[in-house]
Formats: C-alpha cells, sequence, structure tokens
C-alpha cells in the first residue's frame, strides 16, 4: 500500500457509520481505510489518534469573508477567517460574492474566487444575484461552467441586496436547467419594514429591541413563499440560517411534496436565545434573523435529531466591539452578524453531541458531508472514504476547555459563547494530509488554500 502518512488508533466516524480504523493518506487524499495496525510502508509518518473520533474535516456552508454591508465590512480575510476555521475543526468554507448596486454577479464572483490561494484551507463559493438583466442567463452558465452553481438571495434589505420574486423565479429556472442552486436568505421585508417602523415609533429599536424588529412570522411567510415558487418551477432550493422549527418543518412538508428543498440552520439559532438581547451587550447579538425566545431554540433543535434539518453553517460575520457598539441604537443601521466560524463544530458538538446525545455520525453527516453534497464538493469534500482530500480533524471527544475571546483566532475581540464550557475539541487537523493544527498550536501557516471548482447540484428529495 502506497502512503505518506497513517492516522492510527482512532475510531473513523462518517455519515453513515463509524469503526476504528486507521486512515491512510498519499499525494494529498485518502487512499485507504485500513483494519487497526495494517503495517504501512518505511518511511510512512504515523499520527497518533487513539482515544480520538477521526473525522471528515468540517464544512461550513456559509461565511462572509470580508463582507460588505451598509457602512460596515467585516474585519476579516481569507488569511484570518481559514486560520480560525482550522483551529475550529473545519477545512472547506463556502464564502459569498455578493454585487454591491451596479456590479455584475460574475465580476464579483471571479474578484473574490481570485482571493482562495491566501487561505489555509480549501474554500468554494456561492455567487449572488440581486437584479434581472437580459445578462443574467449567460452570467450564470459561466458561474456553473466554472464550478459555481450555488447562488445567494435575499428577500429583505430592500435597496441593497433585496431580489424581488419575479428574478427569484428567472434565477431558479435558469439554474435548474444548468444544474445550480438558488441558496435564499428568507425574511419577508415588508413584514419586517413594519415592525421596524413600529418599533422606531415607540423608541424600542435599538439592539436590545432586536426580537421585535424582525419577528418570527417574517420569516414562516417568506418562506411559504420561496416555496411555492420552486415547487411550481420543480427546482431545487436552499433555505440558510433557518431560525424557528415552523420554517423547518414547511420546507419538510415541500420535500415529503416531492420538492427538492433543504435546510440550514446555524450554530448561534440552535444554542443562544433572546434572552441576551436583556443583558448588558445586546449590540454583541445583533444578527438576521435574530435569536429566537428559548422554546423556539429547543423546538428548532429538536429537528437536528428527527432529520428535518440538513446542514449546521456558522453564517460568520467578523464584525468587532467597536463596529457592533457605533450604531447599537438603531438595528436597521448597524451590522448584522455573529463571528462563528471557530466555534461552530466545538459548540455543537459540546451541546449536542457529548450533552443531548446526538450521535457523532449524525454530526458528520449535519456539518461535513450534507454541506459538501448540497454545494457539489461531495466525495471530494465530507467524507475520508478513498478518493476523498484528506481533510481530517481529530478531536478529543471529552476535553474540558472554556471559551474565551482571546484564546480564539478570528478577527475580532468578542465571541458571543465567551465564558461558555464545552466538552469536545479538535487537537489535530489535517489540510490536503498535512498537518496545520496541533494541540492548540499552528503547525503550518503556509496559504496552499484553493478554490475548489463545486460539480453540479443534483439534488433529490431523497438524497440527503
Amino acid at each position: 500500500m502506497r502512503a505518506s502518512l497513517v492516522v492510527r488508533g482512532g475510531t473513523v466516524v462518517e455519515a453513515g457509520w463509524s469503526a476504528r480504523a486507521d486512515v491512510f493518506v498519499a499525494g494529498g487524499v485518502v487512499v485507504a481505510l485500513a483494519e487497526p495496525g495494517t503495517p504501512a510502508p518505511s518511511g510512512t509518518v504515523e499520527i497518533d489518534a487513539g482515544g480520538a473520533l477521526v473525522m471528515p474535516g468540517g464544512v461550513d456552508p456559509h461565511c462572509h469573508v470580508g463582507f460588505t454591508s451598509g457602512d460596515f465590512t467585516s474585519l476579516d480575510d481569507y488569511a484570518r477567517c481559514t486560520t480560525a476555521a482550522v483551529f475550529g475543526g473545519t477545512t472547506t468554507i463556502v464564502d459569498f460574492a455578493i454585487p454591491r448596486p451596479g456590479q455584475r454577479p460574475a465580476d464579483v464572483a471571479y474578484a473574490q474566487r481570485a482571493k482562495a490561494s491566501q487561505g489555509l484551507c480549501d474554500s468554494a463559493l456561492h455567487a449572488c444575484v440581486v437584479e434581472w438583466d437580459a445578462t443574467v442567463p449567460d452570467q450564470l452558465a459561466a458561474l456553473v461552467a466554472d464550478g459555481m452553481p450555488t447562488v445567494k438571495m435575499f428577500t429583505t434589505y430592500r435597496g441593497e441586496t433585496m431580489a424581488n420574486e419575479d428574478t427569484i423565479l428567472r434565477t431558479m429556472t435558469v439554474l435548474r436547467d444548468l444544474g445550480g442552486l438558488v441558496v435564499i436568505h428568507c425574511e419577508a421585508d415588508h413584514i419586517i419594514g413594519d415592525a421596524q417602523e413600529r418599533c422606531a415609533a415607540s423608541g424600542r429599536i435599538g439592539a436590545e429591541h432586536m426580537a421585535a424588529t424582525r419577528p418570527e412570522l417574517a420569516e414562516t411567510a417568506s418562506v411559504a413563499e420561496v416555496l411555492a415558487i420552486a415547487e411550481s418551477l420543480r427546482a431545487p432550493v436552499y433555505f440558510v440560517h433557518q431560525s424557528t422549527a415552523e420554517a423547518v418543518e414547511l420546507v419538510a412538508a415541500a420535500r415529503r411534496r416531492g420538492v427538492a428543498a433543504f435546510t440550514e440552520s446555524v450554530a448561534h439559532h440552535l444554542v443562544l436565545d433572546d434572552g441576551l438581547y436583556g443583558g448588558p451587550v445586546p449590540e454583541r447579538f445583533v444578527c438576521c434573523p435574530p435569536l429566537r425566545p428559548r422554546g423556539a431554540v429547543d423546538a428548532l433543535a429538536r429537528h437536528l435529531f428527527t432529520g428535518e434539518i440538513t446542514t449546521i453553517g456558522s453564517d460568520h460575520c467578523c464584525y468587532d466591539v467597536a463596529q457592533k457598539e457605533s450604531r447599537r441604537s438603531d438595528v436597521r443601521v448597524m451590522p448584522n452578524g455573529l463571528p462563528g466560524v471557530e466555534t461552530r463544530l466545538p459548540v455543537i458538538f459540546s451541546e449536542f453531541v457529548a450533552g443531548r446525545g446526538l450521535p457523532a455520525t449524525r454530526f458528520v453527516e449535519l456539518t461535513a458531508a450534507n454541506p459538501a453534497r448540497t454545494n457539489g464538493l461531495y466525495p471530494r469534500k465530507g467524507t475520508l472514504m478513498p478518493g476523498a482530500d484528506a481533510d481530517i480533524a481529530i478531536w478529543d471527544p471529552s476535553v474540558r476547555w472554556t471559551v474565551t475571546s482571546g484564546d480564539l483566532h478570528m478577527a475580532t475581540d468578542y465571541t458571543p459563547y465567551e465564558g461558555m464550557t464545552l466538552t469536545g475539541r479538535p487537537r489535530t487537523v489535517l489540510v490536503g494530509g498535512r498537518v496545520v493544527v496541533h494541540d492548540g498550536m499552528l503547525a503550518d501557516a503556509a496559504p496552499r488554500g484553493r478554490h475548489i471548482a463545486a460539480g453540479p447540484v443534483t439534488l433529490t428529495p431523497s438524497l440527503l
């Protein structure tokens, strides 16, 4: 057996199974999963994974790197974001190329794609369509042909990134025939606008009132409308950061009717609740959709166990405290979003695998395999089966540690999980067969990130 490296002594965890096995690597890819103790060629580097879980590196389907919205730009670049990612066990990120007014979607996507080489790990890219014109079909065809088949759309943020229903329908139609996929942020802008006007009129528009400005109904109403468009077209659709059980259940019901519709949730909606808006620093938790009441959080999290949630992302937006505080008195103009690319996997593992008995196989499915599948990256990413890239997270499932912003690697000075005690974290992380993190230290800082061209996204309701 040819091999340059073998990971020995651990329990390999895939989306559908787990077992003791040794992982053999050559040329940056997995070449074999073998019985424990299988002899290796002379000179093979051996990594001891005794007592650990050996999992495919995480695939984060929802990262905003150097993202500009309104007057604010998040503070990280590919080097900083991917450094934080690998420390958290994530070895592939999917970023967004979101055009500003007047920019062409394809131009923005190609410019963003060129930044991938700055990263410590690989990346893929969602394009974005805001307005329809006669050039959009050809732009979409070029993007899909160049490995960018997923396209973000928004039903909110009027005047900036919001697309109308006609644009959504036209984009879905073109992508359906190209093997692409609309990835959509659903909040009904008219409902949000009305709620914000009423809150402002009563002097309740600051960060502490965030939850009231973007009600749950805005999400479910928009999800229902977009599902109707997708169902009428027989087109696939993927809903980002769903924050309520009702929204997830609408998508699940459509899937049972034969619609290829899928749900992403994100770590902060599964763990944190809107009580934090009543605390001393509510601006640090302003995100869209907002954090929900504890009962809604628990109802959402239940669908990790029912199978109705397809993926878990981070919705990483790396603003700092100064940016958050600068407009805390008016959530309509303050930066929305939370830093989370580094904490996504540890928080979910601790809360649900260690804390509530979620199977580790389901954890891998939600955080690696399914994100790879829904983005056209599987089986190159999201698995350790032979032929996959040797992106490996060797996970200590029992270590206890406390989250502090000073010990993290994101380009910000806070984390929404400050002071939380977690169980489990990666102790060694490999990217393409190279050890990049070991025992809390950066072992290889060389930027070798690649843009990964995605294949056609040919999803069916029963595929995942």
